[in-house]
C-alpha cells in the first residue's frame, strides 16, 4: 500500500518529457487504478510467481490481467510491490507484461490508455516489440490521429521492425483507414509476405477514397495471387459500386459471390441490398430480401434504408411494420432510417406512434434518435414539440443544433433560427459547413447583406471557405441581395464547381436582370465537363420569354430534346410558359396536350398562358376539362381565372367554388377576390371580404385601398391607410403608390406635402416608382416646382421619370421647359422611347409649338426607328388643331395608316368650333357620328358651330334630332382645394 503514491508519481514523471507526437497525459487516481489495479498482501511470494507464470503463459487472453487482479485482491500478500518489481525487470518477460497490459486496454476499447501506456513504457526504458506496435497503431486509429500513426511508423523504422509482417499489416490498415493511400501503398509494396488480411485492408482503403479503378485492380491482383476472396473482400467492393452508380460491376461481383458460395452470408446480404438500393434497383433489393434465409436486424435495416433513400416513405414504413410483426427488435439504425420517412408522409398519428416505439425500446434519450424525431416534427410544422424535445435532450451534438436551426428555417422563424445559432455558439459547439449554410440561408431570406458578409468572413477565418455547398449558398445570397459583382468574384475563384454552382450563378444573373451575362455563362458551360441538368434549363428559359425571343427559345427546346429531358414535367411546364408568353399559344397547347402526365402546375401554366392574352373562354374550357379529368384545382388555378372574368356573375361563381373547396381563407385568393369585386364596382363585397382578411397582411390593405381609388373613393382609401397605421401594419412601396394616387385624385396640395414628408421619413424615396408618382402628383396638384425638385433629387432615373417630368411641364403649358428637359435627356445619352415622344408632342401641343412638334414627330422613325402609333398621330392632330391649321390636321387624319379614334376627331371638331370652320366641322361630325353614333359631344359642337355662324334654324333642327335619338349630356363637375 505504501508504494501506491510512488506508482502515481512514476506516472507523472514518465509523461513529463513526452515525445512531441503524444497528447498531454493527466492521469487521475481512477485511471491509475484502472491501469495497475491495487493488490493486497499475499503471504507466500511463490504463489505470486506461479500466478505471474500462468499470466505469461495465457497472455493472449485479454481478460487474464483482470482475473489475476481479482485473485490478488483476495490474498494477504503485498502483491502490488512484487508485481511492480517483476514488470520493471529487464528482459523478455518485462516486455511481455507491458504487451499484456496494453492488450487488455486495447481489447476493452481504451484507445487513449493504450497510447499513454506506450509513452509510459518508453519512459521506463522498455523497448516495444513486434506485438506492441500493431496494438498502438490500432489505438491511434481509434482516437483518429494520423500524426501519431506517422510517428509510430518512424519508431518502427528506427527499431528495425519495418520488415515484420504483423507490424506492416497494421500500418497498411492504419493508413488505409485514414485514406492516405500513397503511404499505405508504399508499406504494402515493401511487404515480402502478404496474406488476404492486408489485401483486404488495401481494398477497403481504396473503397473509402472512392477510387473504383484502383479498387478493382486490387481485386484482380487478389485473384491472380491465388487468394480466395472472403466476405470482407466483397463487402469492400460492393458499397463503392452502389455509391458510384456502377451497378453492372456490382452485379458482376454479386455473380462472383454466388459462384464461390458467399451469397447467403449474413454480412453480405445487407451489403448487396444497400448496393442495389443506392443504384435504384429496388426490385432486386426486394428479391434478395425475400430470399434471405435469416433476416436479422441488419437485413431489415438495409431494406428500410434503401426505400428511404429512394424517397419511398410508405414502402419503408411497410417494411418496418413487417419487422415489428416478426419480433425483430429495432435498433438505433432502424429508427434513424425510418423516422425521416414518417416525416415525409405528413401523418401526425403515424409519427407519434413511431415516437412511442422509440420510447418503448429505450431510445428516448439517444441523441441520434432525438435529432431524427426533432426533424420529423419540424417537417410536420409541430415546432412546439420539436422545441420541447430539443430542450429535454441531455446531450446535444452539432447535428442536433443544426437540426433545430433547420427546423426554424423550414417554418419561417428566422429570428429564432438566429437565436439558436447564438445558443450553439454559447454552448461552445463549433459551426460546421451545415451550420454556416443555414446561417447564409437566413441572411438570404432576410436580405441582410451585412450579416451575410460577416458569415462569409467567419467561414474564411475557420477555413470552411473551400466547401462547395457553402460557396454555392454564398453565391445565392450575394445574388439575391443584389451584390452580383461579389457573386461573380466567388464563382471565378471557386477551387471546384459543380452543376449547382453554374445554375446558381445563372439564376443570380437572371434575378438581377443581366440576361446577356446569363446566356454567356450558359454557352460557357457547354464547353466544360459539366452536363446540363433540368434546373439549368428551367433557369435559362425565363430569359427568352422575358425578352420575347422565340427563335432562341426554340433552339433551347431543341437542345432539351437532344439531351433527353423533354419528358420531364417541370421542364415541359417551363417550355409552355416560354411559348405562351412569347405569343405562340399553338406550340404551348401542343406541348400541353402531348404530356403523358400532367401535374396541377401544368394545367395552371396553360391557363396562365391563355390569361395573358385575355382568352377567358379558353381558360374556362381548360378549367372544365381539368375537373372532368379528376384533377383537383388549387388556389393558383382560381387566381388564374379571377383577373380575366368578363362578367360579375363569373367572378361570383369562382368565389362560390373557392368557398366549397376551402380556399377562401387563402390570403392571395382573398386579395384577388377583393380586386375582382372592385373591378365590377361591387365595393360592398370587396369591403366584406376585407373585413374577413388578416389585417396584419399589408397586401390586403393595398388591395382594398387600390379598389377604393379605382372606384373614386380616394377619401375612404386615406381612411383605410390611417387604420392600417393604427394597428401597426408596416406599409410597403405599393401602399405609398396607392396613397399618392389617392392624393392625385383628391387634388389636395396639403395632403400631397404630408405624403411626401412621410415617404421621405420612411425611406421610400430611393424607389424610382415612388419618385415618379410623386412628380406626377405634385404636378396635378399645381406645384410644378416641387415636381422638378423631386426629379432633380432622385439618385436614379428611368425613362418613366423623364417622361413624367416632361408631361408635367406639358400639363402646365411650359413647352420650352419640356423641350429643354428632352434635349438634356438626349445629351445624357438616354434614348427616348415611344412614351416619351407622346409626352413631348403633348407638351408642344399645349404650348402651341407647332414647328418643334413636327420636328419631334419626323425624328421618331428617322433617328430612333420608332414607328408612330395612334397616340402620336392624336398628339399631332391636336397640335395642328390648336394652332388653327385645320385643313392640315384633317389631311393628317386622312393620311393615317389606321382609322382615327373618336377622341382625335372630337379634338379636330372642337378646333372647327373655335375657329368657325363650318364646312370642315360638318365633314368631321359626319365621320364622328359614323364612328360613335351615341356621342353627344360631337352633336353639341356642331350645333355650337351653326349658332356661331348665325344658322339658328340648323342648330335648332340638330338639337331636336338629338332629342329624338334620346341623347343627353352627362353632367360634369370640378373640384379644387382652397388653402387658407
Amino acid at each position: 500500500m505504501a508504494l501506491r503514491p510512488w506508482i502515481r508519481r512514476h506516472f507523472l514523471l514518465a509523461i513529463t518529457p513526452q515525445p512531441p507526437f503524444f497528447p498531454p497525459f493527466r492521469p487521475s487516481r481512477r485511471l491509475s487504478v484502472c491501469i495497475f489495479p491495487p493488490f493486497k498482501s499475499i503471504s507466500n511470494s511463490t504463489n505470486v510467481t506461479n500466478l505471474l507464470s500462468a499470466l505469461l503463459a495465457t497472455s493472449k487472453t485479454p481478460g487474464t490481467l483482470y482475473q489475476l487482479c481479482s485473485i490478488l485482491k483476495g490474498s494477504g500478500c503485498v502483491g502490488d510491490q512484487y508485481f511492480l518489481k517483476e514488470i520493471m525487470k529487464p528482459g523478455r518477460s518485462r516486455v511481455h507484461l507491458w504487451n499484456l497490459v496494453i492488450r487488455f486496454h486495447s481489447a476493452n476499447g481504451f484507445s487513449w490508455n493504450v497510447v499513454r501506456l506506450y509513452a509510459f513504457m518508453k519512459e521506463c526504458h522498455c523497448s516495444p516489440d513486434e506485438f506492441t506496435y500493431p496494438l498502438v497503431v490500432k489505438a491511434c486509429v481509434g482516437i483518429w490521429n494520423l500524426r501519431l500513426v506517422e510517428a509510430i511508423h518512424s519508431e518502427v523504422v528506427k527499431s528495425g521492425f519495418r520488415s515484420d509482417f504483423f507490424v506492416q499489416t497494421s500500418l497498411v490498415d492504419g493508413y488505409c483507414k485514414f485514406g492516405v493511400m500513397w503511404a499505405a501503398s508504399q508499406v504494402f509494396d515493401r511487404m515480402v509476405q502478404r496474406d488476404l488480411v492486408c489485401w483486404n485492408a488495401l481494398l477497403c482503403g481504396y473503397a473509402r477514397c472512392g477510387d473504383i479503378n484502383a479498387n478493382f485492380e486490387t481485386f484482380r491482383q487478389i485473384l491472380l495471387m491465388g487468394f480466395m476472396p472472403s466476405v470482407s473482400t466483397l463487402v469492400s467492393l460492393l458499397p463503392l459500386c452502389g455509391r458510384l452508380g456502377a451497378v453492372e460491376v456490382g452485379k458482376s461481383v454479386h455473380g462472383f459471390a454466388v459462384k464461390i458460395g458467399l451469397n447467403e452470408n449474413e454480412t453480405l446480404v445487407p451489403t448487396l441490398i444497400t448496393m442495389y438500393a443506392n443504384s435504384g434497383h429496388l426490385e432486386m433489393c426486394r428479391q434478395l430480401f425475400n430470399e434471405a434465409n435469416e433476416k436479422d436486424v441488419l437485413v431489415w435495416n438495409s431494406m428500410i434504408s434503401g426505400y428511404a433513400q429512394n424517397e419511398l416513405p410508405a414502402e419503408a414504413l411497410t417494411i418496418f411494420r413487417g419487422m415489428i410483426r416478426t419480433n425483430v427488435k429495432p435498433d438505433l439504425v432502424t429508427l434513424v432510417s425510418v423516422i425521416p420517412s414518417c416525416g415525409s408522409l405528413s401523418n401526425n398519428c403515424l409519427c407519434e406512434s413511431l415516437h412511442g416505439v422509440g420510447i418503448k425500446h429505450g431510445f428516448q434519450l439517444n441523441t441520434s434518435v432525438g435529432t431524427a424525431l426533432l426533424s420529423m416534427y419540424a417537417k410536420l410544422g409541430e415546432l412546439d414539440i420539436a422545441e420541447c424535445m430539443f430542450d429535454r435532450m441531455i446531450e446535444k451534438n452539432r447535428l442536433t443544433w443544426n437540426a433545430m436551426v433547420s427546423a426554424y428555417i423550414q417554418n419561417g422563424r428566422l429570428n429564432e433560427a438566429l437565436n439558436a445559432l447564438k445558443g450553439m455558439q454559447a454552448a461552445c459547439v463549433k459551426f460546421d459547413t451545415v451550420s454556416l449554410v443555414g446561417l447564409v440561408s437566413i441572411c438570404t431570406q432576410l436580405q441582410d447583406l451585412h450579416l451575410g458578409k460577416s458569415v462569409h468572413a467567419s467561414s474564411i477565418i475557420n477555413g470552411c471557405n473551400s466547401y462547395i455547398n457553402l460557396l454555392n449558398a454564398l453565391l445565392s445570397m450575394y445574388a439575391d441581395c443584389g451584390d452580383i459583382t461579389t457573386a461573380v468574384t466567388i464563382f471565378k475563384t471557386m477551387p471546384s464547381r459543380n452543376v449547382v454552382s453554374w445554375n446558381t450563378m445563372m439564376s443570380g444573373y437572371i434575378r438581377n436582370g443581366e440576361f446577356l451575362e446569363a446566356c454567356k455563362l450558359f454557352c460557357q458551360m457547354q464547353f466544360t465537363d459539366f452536363r446540363f441538368d433540368i434546373v439549368t434549363f428551367i433557369n435559362i428559359l425565363p430569359i427568352y420569354h422575358a425578352t420575347e425571343n422565340l427563335p432562341e427559345g426554340k433552339s433551347i427546346h431543341g437542345l432539351i430534346i437532344k439531351v433527353g429531358f423533354d419528358s420531364d414535367t417541370s421542364l415541359v411546364n417551363a417550355l409552355i410558359t416560354m411559348y405562351t408568353k412569347c405569343g405562340d399559344l399553338e406550340c404551348g397547347l401542343l406541348l400541353f396536350e402531348g404530356m403523358t402526365t400532367k401535374s396541377i402546375v401544368s394545367w395552371n401554366t396553360m391557363m396562365t398562358g391563355y390569361g395573358i392574352h385575355g382568352l377567358f373562354k379558353e381558360v374556362m374550357a381548360l378549367f372544365k376539362q381539368m375537373q372532368l379529368e379528376k384533377m383537383k384545382p388549387n388556389s393558383v388555378t382560381l387566381l388564374n381565372i379571377l383577373p380575366i372574368c368578363q362578367f360579375h356573375i363569373h367572378g361570383k361563381s369562382i368565389h362560390a367554388f373557392a368557398v366549397r373547396a376551402g380556399f377562401v381563407h387563402d390570403a392571395s385568393l382573398l386579395t384577388s377576390l377583393i380586386c375582382m369585386y372592385g373591378r365590377f364596382g361591387n365595393m360592398c363585397a370587396s369591403s366584406l371580404l376585407y373585413k374577413m382578411a388578416d389585417k396584419r397582411n399589408v397586401v390586403v390593405w393595398n388591395a382594398i385601398m387600390s379598389q377604393y381609388i379605382q372606384n373614386g373613393y380616394a377619401g375612404t382609401a386615406m381612411t383605410a391607410f390611417i387604420n392600417m397605421i393604427k394597428i401597426g401594419t408596416r406599409p410597403d412601396t405599393a401602399t405609398i403608390l396607392a396613397l399618392v394616387s389617392a392624393c392625385s385624385q383628391l387634388g389636395s396640395l396639403n395632403l400631397g406635402k404630408c405624403i411626401t414628408s412621410y415617404t421621405i421619413r420612411k425611406g421610400f424615396m430611393d424607389n424610382i416608382r415612388v419618385g415618379n408618382s410623386l412628380i406626377d402628383m405634385h404636378a396635378r396638384c399645381g406645384n410644378i416646382k416641387v415636381s422638378r425638385a423631386i426629379f432633380n433629387s432622385m439618385p436614379e432615373k428611368d425613362l418613366v421619370s423623364w417622361s413624367t417630368m416632361i408631361s408635367a411641364y406639358g400639363m402646365h403649358g411650359d413647352g420650352s421647359s419640356a423641350n429643354a428637359l428632352f434635349s438634356q435627356m438626349k445629351q445624357e445619352g438616354i434614348k427616348p422611347d415611344s412614351v416619351i415622344f407622346v409626352s413631348i408632342l403633348s407638351a408642344c401641343s399645349h404650348a402651341g409649338l407647332t414647328k418643334k412638334g413636327k420636328l419631334h414627330f419626323d425624328s421618331m422613325y428617322a433617328e430612333y426607328g420608332i414607328l408612330p402609333k395612334a397616340e402620336h398621330y392624336a398628339c399631332m392632330v391636336d397640335l395642328f388643331s390648336r394652332a388653327g391649321h385645320l385643313e392640315e390636321a384633317y389631311n393628317f387624319v386622312n393620311r393615317m395608316p389606321f382609322e382615327p379614334s373618336a377622341g382625335m376627331l372630337e379634338s379636330l371638331l372642337g378646333a372647327c368650333h373655335e375657329y368657325g370652320n363650318e364646312e370642315l366641322g360638318k365633314r368631321v361630325c359626319r365621320r364622328l357620328s359614323e364612328l360613335d353614333p351615341q356621342n353627344f359631344g360631337s352633336y353639341m359642337l356642331l350645333s355650337n358651330i351653326y349658332a356661331a355662324s348665325g344658322k339658328w334654324l340648323d342648330a335648332n333642327n340638330l338639337r331636336v334630332d338629338m332629342k329624338d335619338r334620346g341623347l343627353s349630356k352627362t353632367p360634369g363637375f370640378s373640384c379644387i382645394e382652397v388653402c387658407g
